[in-house]
């Protein structure tokens, strides 16, 4: 590929913590053989794995332990219908000169700029919410995650590796705060985001809801649609491999203590942060009350199933009128829960308070970025110093009213247009005219937000119905207009993805990175790093982290630090992973290695 190269690191910095031959060249991937989902070598059934051996809940540390992926990286090993993890060797560093090429001698020259870490799409999740709707994996298997009880094990495993990181691999300085760029949760409802706001700053969480003495999900509902790890049901997951392993819900729902991040941390919402489900109209009086109180739906007919899932694709109302519809003449197929008032739904307004209360401050900044200020009309969109001569712009791409998509609306587009210009000396209009600034205080720009490019469109927002929405490729061109913009920072789509945009006048270009999720496969956040070559051009590098789980799982060990490996362990097992190598399914969401561990190139602004 044109303007990419691939170097091997020799890990001068660390001591690589895995054995084995490095990946052949960009593009490649591990050539793992694939196996039918549900059966071993030749066919025969397979047995699901269990725990035998006592419970062992003391802490380990963990291998991987402020590691990067530069020094090792998970990847399955073995056959079957359940896949074993273990460590592999690191991913190279890909070298990408498409919008400015790469000049010899750069490494003696350059000079650090910042360093920063980014967490997206960590959906820290109330798995026995009665607004959960696990029925749609009698039609989706992807609709369920076998790993979300343990969201907030693998989510406090990842602070720990935050706090590990001491210094950029490429530079040495050290982070100077975190970036979360939105799903911080997944119900949208009030425990959800305490329980974020503590895994960030740091405190006890009981990731536990309704009956405080015994789970009530799915997972021992007695239906085989959802995995049963504390007993022996022959459920649709034991029946392609996944284990069983007693004492599993007990220990997923009991007490965890995070450590806080030690560093800076800023908040983007995303559309589960802002709506039930992620696209489920906010504040629907029916939906409120469902969402607190004794009933709930674990299963539905195939009708229901394909009814919701016919408007998923559909903007406000209709996806909140079916699935109420769903729970309407399904009312007498739901189980009794235990009413929780904490779960209920919170307004933007409670959204901003809830980052303002000083009792989550943990290493500042008061807010997280939003501010007082942000209380008149609800906005959530501000800028902040990243370093000296850098600057960060988060904006808000939500539909309020109900869509799993995003958009700006005008006022924030125009309010993106002037902060872009108060950092820009120069800059051009739409028209292609160059326009001077000179009280400009000119910085390196890098904008944040929840959605990428591709899932912006311009639906209406019922919420915001007099304002026209703005899409992708017209925050792109706004982008483009100004040379100071280094990258643009995103999540939400769950695949590790790096866009060039380029532009006719080079100093236009920039990049766009798309980072995966820590709920999914393959669980990465980015340590990100700027510096400047002094030849005219920056590099933007960008190197993926893994939680500091180990990456071998062990079934006995049902600690914290045990559960959060068990939890990547899962996801790499989900349905048509584990199985699907061959078809490259791995390879699309975990990127190729031209979206992993890269140095990205663009001209100087």
């Amino acid at each position: 590929m044109a303007g990419i190269e691939t170097h091997f690191p020799t890990n001068r910095r660390r001591f690589l913590l895995s054995s084995g031959g490095a990946v052949a060249g960009v593009g490649a991937a591990w050539a793992l053989p694939g196996q039918r989902s549900g059966s071993a070598p030749g066919g025969a059934p397979v047995q699901p794995l269990t725990r035998t051996s006592p419970v062992r809940t003391g802490a380990r540390r963990a291998a991987p332990y402020g590691a990067t992926t530069l020094d090792t990286a998970a990847r399955l090993t073995g056959s079957g219908g359940y896949r074993r993890i273990t460590s592999g060797p690191g991913w190279p560093l890909v070298v990408r000169g498409e919008l400015a090429a790469a000049a010899a001698g750069r490494q003696d020259r350059r000079t650090p700029l910042a360093c920063f870490l980014q967490f997206t799409d960590l959906h820290v999740a109330d798995v026995q919410s009665p607004l959960r709707t696990e029925f749609l994996r009698a039609g989706s298997p992807g609709s369920w995650r076998a790993q979300e009880a343990l969201s907030v094990a693998g989510a406090v495993s990842l602070v720990e590796q935050a706090n590990a990181v001491r210094g950029g691999p490429h530079t040495g300085r050290p982070p100077a705060f975190v970036m979360s760029t939105g799903d911080n949760i997944d119900n949208h409802s009030m425990v959800e985001l305490d329980w974020f706001l503590t895994l960030m700053s740091g405190g006890r969480i009981t990731p536990d809801t309704g009956d405080p003495t015994g789970y009530e999900g799915v997972q021992n509902s007695g239906l085989a649609l959802y995995w049963h790890p504390d007993d022996a049901l022959r459920d649709q997951d034991k029946s392609r491999g996944l284990p069983r392993i007693p004492g599993y819900l007990e220990a997923a729902m009991r007490p965890v203590v995070s450590p806080g991040l030690r560093l800076p941390w800023y908040s983007t919402p995303g559309n589960h942060d802002d709506l039930p489900g992620g696209c489920l109209a906010p504040q629907d009086p029916e939906l409120a009350d469902y969402i607190t109180g004794a009933r709930k739906l674990f299963s539905v007919p195939d009708a229901d199933v394909a009814a919701f899932a016919k408007v998923l694709d559909t903007g406000g109302d209709p996806k909140s009128t079916v699935l109420k519809d769903i729970l309407r003449h399904n009312a007498a197929r739901a189980r009794t829960v235990t009413a929780d008032e904490r779960r209920r739904m919170f307004t933007p307004h409670e959204y901003l308070r809830a980052h303002l209360d000083p009792a989550i401050k943990g290493a500042g900044p008061v807010g997280h970025g939003y501010t007082d200020n942000h209380l008149d009309g609800d906005r959530m969109y501000y800028s902040f110093t990243i370093a000296e001569g850098v600057i960060g712009i988060s904006i808000d791409t939500t539909y309020r009213s109900g869509h799993y998509e995003g958009s700006l609306g005008t006022e924030q587009l125009r309010w993106l247009e002037r902060t872009l210009a108060s950092h820009s000396s120069r800059h051009y209009d739409a028209d292609g005219r160059l326009v001077r600034n000179a009280g400009a205080d000119d910085a390196h720009i890098l904008v944040f937000s929840h959605h990428h490019s591709p899932s912006m469109t311009r639906r209406p927002d019922a919420a915001r119905s007099e304002e026209k929405r703005h899409d992708g490729e017209e925050v792109i061109a706004l982008l483009s207009r100004f040379p100071n913009v280094v990258a643009w920072i995103n999540g939400h789509s769950h695949i590790n993805h790096i866009t060039p945009h380029a532009h006719p006048t080079a100093a236009r270009s920039f990049w766009e990175v798309n980072t995966a999720s820590h709920v999914d496969y393959p669980q990465h956040a980015r340590i990100i790093e700027l510096v400047d070559n002094h030849d005219g051009t920056l590099s933007l590098f960008t190197t993926l982290i893994e939680s500091a789980a180990p990456h071998h799982t062990d079934f006995d060990d049902l600690s914290a630090v045990g559960l959060a490996s068990l939890y990547r362990e899962l996801s790499y097992n989900a349905p048509g992973l584990a199985a699907g190598l061959a078809d490259g399914v791995h390879e699309k969401m975990a990127g190729t290695p031209a979206d992993r561990n890269t140095e990205l190139l663009v001209r100087r602004g």
